[in-house]
């Protein structure tokens, strides 16, 4: 990770474009999740999702 504040923001944003454009070749949707997770070291909103999405993930994999 960039210690570029602007830098970090940059490259979370050209990963999820990037991941919209996915149909083309080298492009791919995988960026999408990458990108969000870029971001999310930086904004609050972001970072509530995914911790949001790794607790559901954990209960969900937590054996009954």
């Amino acid at each position: 990770m960039p210690r570029s504040r602007g830098l970090r923001i940059a490259i979370g944003v050209v990963l999820i474009f990037g991941g919209i454009l996915g149909f083309l070749p080298i492009l791919g949707f995988w960026m999408v999740p990458i990108g969000l997770l870029v971001l999310s070291y930086e904004f609050a909103v972001v970072r509530r999702h995914r911790r949001r999405l790794v607790v559901w993930w954990e209960r969900r994999r937590r054996p009954n």
